[in-house]
């Protein structure tokens, strides 16, 4: 594992790129095939400032040779970033585990479009602590509870737990009610990648007994509803990406302004954070696997699909 030569840089950890055998001249002809989106112009001045540097944090120059099999290592920037006007409350704190309130609109780490307004560059920024790690995530457009690790050395006990299915989530959404559906029911399936980037399609199993041909698994009850629309408790036993809004919309209850089921729609200006997402992480529990404790985190927010209600 190569060591990261660069310290962190306002919460950032600097990322790192393979450079693969190839006919380029320059490292510079390499940047431009490798990152098409960027401008030519904006490649260069970065060689220029020495923010591109190799394995020993060595600078290269814009005319320097390419490097074949080594690494190259960068700060990853966003130009005008967007600021998400709402606020990431601490549920909980202590020597190994942060349990945050992440809002709607808010990534839960740097990545495309999105950096400094992440709810991990906002943590380790807020508590000045870099080590700060991730050991789950929620999709941007969901809210609720999340969880870091503070200390490195823990973190791979904790995500292990997550990934054994031994941690007990709770989500909340408003979709739509109807009658022809019978609560509490069971919603088992095979999620895979569709053929759009973004979304992901469901696959339906037949009615054979035997057939256990499902990788994702979620509980669904009815807390309550006005006939039009309904707040629903969802239980989910795994964790295949977008799996609640795919499961819901697959009952043909699409979760209140969800932007990719059923239909994919245009992406909303990045300014635009009204009509949120009506999906949130309610509460998390689970044993603690260092100091076994029973651990809770419970969200303090609402949906304000709640207002239909009244």
């Amino acid at each position: 594992m190569q060591k990261n030569p660069l310290p962190v840089k306002q919460g950032i950890t600097a990322s790192r790129l393979y450079l693969p055998k190839g006919q380029w001249h320059t490292l510079f002809d390499f940047l431009v095939e490798r990152f098409p989106h960027m401008s030519k112009e904006i490649l260069l001045e970065r060689l220029r400032k020495g923010d591109i540097l190799d394995s020993n944090g060595l600078a290269y120059q814009e005319n320097s040779p390419y490097p074949a099999e080594s690494w190259l290592w960068y700060y990853r920037e966003v130009e005008k970033e967007v600021v998400v006007p709402f606020d990431m409350p601490i549920l909980y704190q202590d020597e190994y585990l942060i349990a945050v309130d992440k809002p709607h609109f808010l990534a839960s780490v740097p990545g495309g479009r999105y950096l400094q307004e992440t709810a991990l560059i906002r943590l380790r920024t807020q508590l000045n602590n870099y080590d700060i790690s991730p050991i789950h995530r929620l999709d941007r457009d969901t809210a609720g509870v999340l969880i870091f690790c503070v200390n490195p050395i823990y973190r791979g006990k904790y995500q292990s737990l997550f990934q054994s299915k031994m941690v007990k989530k709770i989500y909340e959404c408003i979709a739509p009610f109807s009658e022809l559906l019978r609560f509490p029911l069971i919603r088992e399936s095979y999620i895979e990648k569709s053929s759009s980037y973004f979304t992901m399609q469901e696959k339906q199993l037949d009615n054979n007994l035997f057939n256990n041909n499902w990788n994702s698994r979620t509980e669904i009850e009815l807390i309550h509803h006005n006939d039009y629309f309904a707040h629903y408790r969802l239980k989910p036993h795994t964790g295949k990406k977008h799996q609640l809004r795919v499961h819901m919309n697959g009952l043909g209850l699409p979760i209140l302004n969800d932007e990719f089921y059923p239909d994919l729609l245009p992406a909303r200006k990045e300014d635009d954070f009204s009509n949120p997402l009506q999906l949130l992480a309610k509460s998390i529990e689970f044993i603690d696997p260092i100091t076994g404790n029973q651990r809770f985190f419970e969200s303090r927010q609402a949906l304000n699909g709640l207002e239909l209600f009244k």
